[in-house]
């Protein structure tokens, strides 16, 4: 009988299948993509896999729920680094708002950028997940508080076209695989600050 796993070990399963599973529905697609694929990629027995996750339901919403935290959290960082660097002038707030879509900017160049994960899944499931659904929900309206946050804190009382223009900039830039959207957006949102003051 096999020693019991330790929860070391259960966590390191874990996040080699959470990032197996990633990379593979990224690229290709969550229905696109087997049970039998994560687990060859992941190095997992099936067996494994169905305990961690019961569901590939369950599997999309946790890799959906572990890339928001880290994509929310990259764009953050990088927001505050752009603010805190214009502060001293007093333009922190308009650097922060304009400093997002720099970053989109930097992620839409990346090798193999595929558009936003989540709309790609709700793309794919529709309502027919209704657990994807929620989760998909989850990181738009957290995804769109923060914008609004930056937005209205840069002088803007209404943020709503800056969460279409980032939107709109997120899925052209997957269709296009050019980064050139984020660069208008930012454009379109210094003439929104612009007309503001």
């Amino acid at each position: 009988m096999p020693a019991p796993l330790t929860e070391q070990q259960t966590r390191r399963d874990g996040e080699a299948l959470l990032d197996a599973a990633e990379a593979l529905f990224y690229e290709k697609g969550v229905r696109a993509v087997g049970m039998d694929e994560v687990r060859a990629a992941s190095g997992l027995p099936l067996k494994r896999i169905y305990r961690l996750h019961p569901t590939k339901d369950d599997l999309v919403v946790a890799v959906l729920r572990r890339r928001d935290r880290r994509w929310r959290a990259e764009l953050s960082a990088a927001v505050e680094a752009a603010g805190e660097g214009a502060d001293a002038d007093g333009g922190g707030a308009r650097a922060r708002l304009l400093a997002a879509f720099d970053w989109l900017g930097r992620w839409f160049a990346e090798p193999g950028y595929r558009g936003c994960a989540w709309i790609n899944a709700f793309g794919e499931l529709g309502p027919a997940s209704p657990a994807v659904l929620a989760e998909v929900r989850a990181h738009k309206e957290a995804f769109h508080a923060q914008l609004a946050d930056w937005a209205r804190a840069a002088g803007l009382a209404d943020p709503s076209a800056v969460q279409l223009l980032a939107e709109g900039a997120i899925v052209t830039a997957a269709i296009t695989a050019d980064p050139a959207p984020a660069h208008r957006a930012r454009a379109a949102v210094e003439a929104l600050l612009d007309a503001a003051r």
